[in-house]
């Protein structure tokens, strides 16, 4: 298969169907210090980091699909959105590969680490960490409300999908007053609403119009040629 812009949009678009599905369907442990030296707890958030690579990518190829059409509110959503993840995804990584490695040798910063994601204050002072997930968080609402109206308004991919990503990114908000362990809950329509809006863009194909053109601008050109030859 020729590689062509609009096949890497297409296959982005399949990249945001896995991406988007893996968060709404991914079970994660607890984030207790007992949890972070287990199997389970590395495996979650390796797929994490990967999950992380596919959203990044999918976004960009939904992104790209309407570029002409989204305007600077969906050009803002997009940039906020990447921010976020890219965060997201620095912040699964250390857990998947570093977090586990200290939860025996400095028990205590581990603690105010998943601190940071519970809300219940550690023992320790991590710096910038709490500042930086606040920010991937603000980035997170900010940016899917916006590309998902932006989405709304180019009229190019499914419109409900745009209004169900961006309620889908508010959905934390309403979850916000009950136990941690509810919030993940929230990840669900956020993470369908990406698998509908990747599956629209895999699913895309080039009109018959559009794969004629070239055969008769070659056919144009060839006539062209041939009538300045016997001129």
């Amino acid at each position: 298969m020729k590689t062509t812009a609009s096949n890497l949009i297409r296959w982005a678009g399949l990249s945001a169907v896995v991406g988007g599905l893996i968060f709404a369907a991914r079970i994660h442990p607890p984030d207790t210090l007992a949890a972070v030296s287990t199997p389970e707890w590395v495996i979650v958030h390796a797929v994490g980091v990967a999950m992380c690579f596919f959203v990044m990518l999918g976004i960009t190829g939904i992104y790209a699909r309407q570029v002409n059409r989204v305007g600077w509110l969906g050009l803002a959503g997009f940039l906020l959105l990447e921010v976020m993840w890219m965060l997201t995804g620095g912040f699964q990584f250390a857990e998947a590969l570093i977090v586990p490695h200290l939860a025996t040798v400095a028990p205590e910063f581990v603690e105010s680490w998943l601190g940071v994601v519970t809300g219940v204050c550690g023992g320790m002072d991590i710096g910038a960490l709490p500042a930086v997930f606040s920010a991937a968080s603000v980035c997170y609402l900010i940016g899917g409300v916006l590309f998902g109206v932006a989405i709304f308004r180019a009229r190019v991919l499914p419109r409900w999908a745009g209004i169900a990503l961006a309620v889908g990114t508010v959905a934390p908000v309403g979850f916000s007053l009950l136990p941690h362990e509810f919030l993940r809950v929230a990840a669900v329509p956020f993470g369908l609403s990406l698998a509908w809006l990747g599956y629209a863009l895999w699913s895309e194909r080039p009109t018959p119009a559009a794969q004629g053109a070239p055969a008769r601008s070659r056919a144009q050109l060839r006539q062209a040629n041939a009538d300045s030859t016997g001129a």
